[in-house]
C-alpha cells in the first residue's frame, strides 16, 4: 500500500483543516490507519488512529475533542478533521498503516507503509 497525505496548509489559531490520507496503490479495507505528526526537533508522535471495519478510534489527549478521524474505504481515504487548531499543532503530519486494529497501547513503531507528510502551520 502506498499512502499520500494531503490537505495541509497555514491557518490562524482557531481555524480548521481537513487532512486526507489516500492509498494510491492497494486497499485500506483490512488495515488500521494512523495519523502522526512531527514538529522540528521533536519525536514523531501519534495523533489519531482508526481501526478497519468496526472503525474504533484512538486520539492523543492533546487533540481529543478537537480532531475527528474517519474513513471511506470505497475512496481508499482516511480523513483527519482538525478544528480549533493551536500553534502547538504545527508539524508535518503523516499517515501510516497497521494490521486490522489500532495498537493498544498505542505505539508508533507498530506502523508501516508511511506516506509522505503534509505541513500544517498554525499561527497565533
Amino acid at each position: 500500500v502506498q499512502l499520500q497525505a494531503s490537505g495541509g496548509g497555514s491557518v490562524q489559531t482557531g481555524g480548521s483543516l481537513r487532512l486526507s490520507c489516500t492509498a494510491s496503490a492497494g486497499i485500506l479495507d483490512y488495515l488500521a490507519v494512523g495519523w502522526f505528526r512531527q514538529a522540528p526537533g521533536k519525536e514523531r508522535e501519534g495523533v489519531s488512529c482508526i481501526s478497519s471495519k468496526i472503525g474504533t478510534t484512538w486520539y492523543a489527549d492533546s487533540v481529543k475533542g478537537r480532531f475527528t478521524i474517519s474513513r471511506d474505504d470505497a475512496k481508499k481515504t482516511v480523513y483527519l478533521q482538525m478544528n480549533r487548531l493551536e500553534p502547538e499543532d504545527t508539524a508535518v503530519y503523516y499517515c501510516a498503516t497497521d494490521h486490522l486494529i489500532c495498537p493498544v497501547p498505542f505505539r508508533v513503531d507498530k506502523f508501516f507503509n508511511w506516506g509522505q507528510g503534509t505541513q500544517v502551520t498554525v499561527s497565533s
